[in-house]
């Protein structure tokens, strides 16, 4: 299954482990973010895209132990360089956040604090008629909403599994249970 996506900066140290499973340990110094408050460029997180036509549901498993600041795991949606959204947990002022950032030419960043065990969590994010909803769940059951969003329609997008470490290398991060189907068709406030 990950056979069929493509690596945007593969790290030195990923194995699929069975078939649906994808354990990663980051390299050093990655990153993805451009320019608000720190005036810098980066794009050398490791992003392994799978490539959809169309609008989507994308849905992963992510496992890890986050330890220093602005450690990352999580999913990410890309149009290009300056397109994207990055989410998942992200350790930050000493305690792990459920996070966002959206791009658009600039990236923005939506920390909210976390109930949950970090070490284990789900991402889901659907992309429909240029919007974007993004939902997490501690449990793979329920699926609060984190963000609703505008975000470009677009014939292609890529989507897939997203981690960096900005400030070290060597984050170990699973992933796991992931899917990509057509766009949920549910309302706003649907929780599963």
């Amino acid at each position: 299954m990950w056979q069929t996506a493509e690596w945007l900066n593969k790290p030195s140290h990923c194995q699929s482990i069975a078939e649906h499973t994808l354990e990663i340990v980051t390299d050093l110094q990655t990153d993805f973010w451009r320019e608000t408050h720190y005036g810098f460029i980066r794009d050398s997180g490791h992003f392994l895209g799978f490539e959809t036509t169309g609008g989507f549901t994308a849905q992963v498993r992510v496992n890890a132990d986050f330890r220093e600041l602005y450690d990352q795991a999580g999913m990410m949606v890309r149009l290009n360089e300056e397109t994207w959204l990055k989410a998942g947990i992200e350790y930050n002022d000493g305690m792990p956040m459920i996070s966002s950032v959206l791009t658009r030419g600039t990236s923005d960043w939506a920390p909210c604090s976390f109930s949950g065990d970090p070490t284990d969590f789900w991402l889901r994010v659907t992309v429909s008629d240029g919007v974007l909803r993004l939902q997490y769940s501690t449990d793979g059951m329920t699926w609060p909403l984190l963000r609703l969003a505008p975000f470009p329609d677009a014939d292609r997008y890529t989507v897939g599994p997203m981690c960096c470490t900005p400030e070290r290398q060597g984050l170990k991060v699973r992933f796991s249970e992931w899917s990509l189907t057509p766009p949920l068709g549910r309302d706003l406030h649907d929780l599963t």
